[in-house]
């Protein structure tokens, strides 16, 4: 099989995972005449996908054969579908080239499990060690690894890599014993334990080598910078709460820098035990939504989500929700409260929640300065006390107010092309009534 099939089969078969972003990692550049790529400055470009997205990284799997079963991965050991591998000098020449072609700015590589998992990950380190050690590659290198690996292998990755990642797929050990049984939720928290081990050694030294010298010389990082996770959302009958509940567990024990929610995509050839329809678009954004304020504005999974409510509102953004759940909260003097309670207001971001309070220093707020802000007036009105403004007592305790905010009515379009012909039988259905 030639190099340009198996980069085709082997990039069509690494779209499933959206762990790949690389914000947050370490500059590194090649300004000084060594070295090959950059994850800054000049001769940084992207491609773009038909549909739009920004691709800057190289995303491929190394193989997808794998020993795995899970269900609803496309790569799985009973799946149907035609198998490649690349060895890892293909690799890293494929990653080299299109570097220098400006197509990518960085690698990100993940693989099926062939023969072990140790062997695995000693084929996915010795890529990326040969874009150090060999070629002098500067560029990001994302590593996707195994949690079954040694820890030693995992560690060895995190020199060479700026970001390595575990995905723990499904939020709890009983989904994942029903549709990836060889996957363990222990194992993997323990290898994510690991990681942020090794992580904080590194930030320990490098904080005890600036405490030697005032400004010392850039190097790349000893260990990776940061960790992230996907969980896939609507493989399996989890809650919202449940799946929020695992991410927030993880932001907090392990310091994740990211959680990525992926909503499940049918594939060729389907498990039984998969759902048939993928879950709604809106709820993977609501999950983003919520996954924001948990880590930014203070909120906490119980208040977005109690017991009652299991699952985000689709019709409403997470914030809103809550709101319209705890009005006794409002409404709010912008011009006194505090900035934990600025940032519950819906509609106010933590950006607009900063202005309002650099800016109430010199004079009391009103609309006309929210609306220079920016702000949306609309969402922020019946929450909210101005200088100029207060709202009506009725809106805030109408049972209607969450109609307030719903979109609204939408004319349909009506397709005046002819109907497609009927079959005989269900022509007789249609005018006898019985189905």
């Amino acid at each position: 099989m030639d190099l340009t099939r198996k980069l085709e089969i082997l990039a069509d078969a690494a779209k499933y995972d959206a762990s790949c972003a690389s914000s947050g990692a370490a500059r590194k550049d090649s300004r000084d005449g060594k070295g090959i790529g950059s994850t800054g400055g000049m001769g940084i470009c992207h491609s773009y996908t038909p549909d739009g997205r920004c691709v800057s990284l190289l995303k491929v799997l190394l193989t997808n054969a794998c020993l795995y079963d899970c269900h609803y991965c496309i790569n799985r050991r009973s799946s149907n579908v035609q198998r490649a591998r690349f060895t890892p000098e293909e690799v890293v020449q494929l990653t080299l080239d299109f570097y220098k072609r400006n197509y990518i700015e960085g690698l990100f590589l993940s693989s099926g499990i062939v023969r072990s998992a140790d062997h695995t990950m000693e084929q996915v380190i010795e890529v990326a060690r040969q874009l150090r050690e060999v070629h002098h590659f500067r560029g990001y290198i994302h590593l996707k690894t195994i949690p079954e690996a040694s820890q030693a292998l995992i560690d060895k990755a995190g020199r060479y890599a700026d970001r390595i990642s575990i995905n723990i797929e499904l939020p709890s050990q009983q989904s994942l014993d029903r549709l990836a049984p060889e996957k363990n939720l222990t194992n993997t928290k323990q290898a994510m334990h690991g990681i942020r081990q090794r992580i904080d050694e590194s930030l320990e030294a490098k904080k005890a080598a600036r405490q030697i010298v005032n400004r010392p010389r850039v190097k790349a990082p000893a260990f990776a910078t940061g960790q992230s996770t996907q969980m896939i959302v609507g493989a399996d009958d989890s809650s919202d709460a449940l799946v929020l509940h695992r991410a927030d567990e993880l932001y907090r024990e392990v310091r994740l820098r990211r959680v990525y929610y992926s909503g499940f995509s049918p594939i060729p050839e389907p498990s039984v035990l998969l759902p048939i329809k993928p879950p709604p678009l809106m709820r993977e954004h609501r999950l983003y939504q919520a996954d924001w304020l948990l880590r930014f504005y203070g909120f906490d999974v119980d208040e977005l989500l109690p017991k009652e409510e299991p699952n985000l509102d689709l019709d409403l953004d997470p914030k809103l929700a809550w709101a319209l759940r705890y009005r006794a909260v409002f409404p709010v003097d912008i011009n006194r409260a505090s900035q934990e309670l600025l940032w519950r207001i819906p509609g106010l971001g933590t950006v607009n929640v900063a202005r309002i309070l650099a800016a109430r220093r010199w004079s009391r707020l009103t609309l006309a300065d929210l609306q220079r802000m920016r702000v949306n007036l609309k969402k922020v009105m019946p929450f909210i006390l101005a200088a100029d403004h207060r709202p009506r007592i009725a809106l805030l305790e109408s049972t209607n107010l969450r109609q307030h905010f719903l979109p609204g009515p939408r004319q349909l379009e009506l397709n005046f092309n002819a109907p497609p012909p009927t079959k005989p039988a269900d022509a007789a259905m249609a005018l006898s009534g019985q189905i």
